[in-house]
C-alpha cells in the first residue's frame, strides 16, 4: 500500500483480491451503491475520470479521497481538466459539472491531492492507466514517462503547466521529443487514446466503438506487437467500447453517467477470478444530445 501522502508511481504488490472501477465522471450516488457491494474495506484502484459531467462531482472527489490508503486513482483527462479549470488556464464547457469543487470551502485540499494522482500504476503485473498505450512503450517505460508529468503537476509551476499541455497536434511519439512537447504527447496518449495506426500516429476524434475506426488505424490494444502484451492493461475512458476483458486487457468503462452501467473488477492473476460486479446508473448526460 502506499505510505506516503503524496506517493510517486512505483511498481510494488497488491494486496489480496483488489477492484479496479471504471469511470465514475461524477456519478456520488452509482459509486455508493457499488460500494455497498463490495464487502467490507475492499482495496480499490479507480482508472481515472472522477469528476465532470455527472451531478456530484464535489462529493464523488471527496468520497474517493476519504478511502484513504485503500484506494488510489490514475488520473483521466476530465480530471486534468477540472485542475486545468482550476488554474484559469481552461474554461468551464457547457457540459462540465466543475463549478462546485471550484467554489468549495475546501477545493485547495481537493486539488491539491488530485494533482499528486500518478498518471499510471504498475502493480503485480497490472498497468493502470485511463485511456491506453502507445504500442511503442513498454510497462516500465509507462511508468517512466508518467513519472516525468507527474513531477510538472506536483511541481510549483504546475498552473503554467497546464496552461501548456494542451493539443490534438501532440499525436505521436518518438524517442527524441522533448519539453512539453514529449509531455503532451505522453498526456494524449494516457488519457485521450482510443485509435492509433501500427507506428502509434494517435486519432483524437473518433469516439465510437470497434468497427469504427478511421481508415489505417485500429484500437490501440489491437496493434500488433505492442510492447504492452506481457501485461494486463486496465483503463477506462471509451464508455463506447464497453467491458471488455481479455487476459491482457481489462477495459471497464460502461458509461455510468450516459444511463450504462458503473463497473468493479478483481485484479486477480488468473483471468478466470477477475469477478466483474455492477450497478445500474442513472442517465445524466445524452450522448446524442
Amino acid at each position: 500500500m502506499r505510505t506516503q501522502l503524496f506517493p510517486m508511481t512505483t511498481q510494488k504488490a497488491l494486496n489480496p483480491s483488489p477492484y479496479a472501477v471504471g469511470d465514475l465522471q461524477g456519478c456520488a450516488s452509482s459509486l455508493s451503491a457499488l460500494l455497498s457491494k463490495l464487502g467490507t474495506n475492499p482495496t480499490l484502484r479507480f482508472v481515472g475520470d472522477l469528476v465532470n459531467r455527472g451531478p456530484s462531482s464535489l462529493q464523488t472527489l471527496r468520497t474517493v479521497r476519504a478511502l484513504g490508503a485503500r484506494a488510489e486513482t490514475v488520473l483521466g483527462n476530465h480530471d486534468i481538466h477540472a485542475l486545468a479549470a482550476a488554474a484559469g488556464v481552461r474554461k468551464n464547457g457547457k457540459s462540465d459539472t466543475l463549478q462546485d469543487i471550484l467554489t468549495a470551502s475546501d477545493r485547495e485540499d481537493l486539488l491539491t491531492w488530485l494533482r499528486h494522482r500518478p498518471l499510471a500504476l504498475l502493480e503485480n503485473n497490472f498497468l493502470l492507466v485511463h485511456a491506453g498505450v502507445l504500442p511503442q512503450w513498454t510497462a516500465e517505460q509507462v511508468i517512466d514517462l508518467a513519472r516525468e508529468v507527474e513531477e510538472q503537476l506536483q511541481g510549483p509551476n504546475w498552473q503554467g503547466f497546464l496552461a501548456d499541455i494542451f493539443g490534438n497536434a501532440a499525436d505521436r511519439w518518438h524517442d527524441g521529443l522533448r519539453g512539453i512537447e514529449r509531455h503532451r504527447v505522453v498526456i494524449n496518449a494516457l488519457t485521450r487514446l482510443r485509435y492509433c495506426t501500427a507506428d502509434g500516429v494517435m486519432d483524437f476524434k473518433t469516439k465510437e466503438g470497434l468497427g469504427n475506426a478511421p481508415a489505417g488505424f485500429m484500437p490501440w490494444f489491437d496493434v500488433p506487437g505492442r510492447r504492452t502484451e506481457n501485461v494486463t492493461v486496465v483503463c477506462g475512458h471509451w464508455s463506447t467500447l464497453g467491458l471488455v476483458m481479455r487476459p491482457n486487457l481489462m477495459a471497464l468503462d460502461t458509461g455510468c453517467v450516459w444511463g450504462g452501467k458503473l463497473t468493479a473488477a478483481r485484479l486477480a492473476p488468473d483471468p478466470a477470478a477477475r469477478t466483474v460486479i455492477q450497478v445500474e446508473c442513472p442517465q445524466y448526460c445524452d450522448p446524442l444530445a
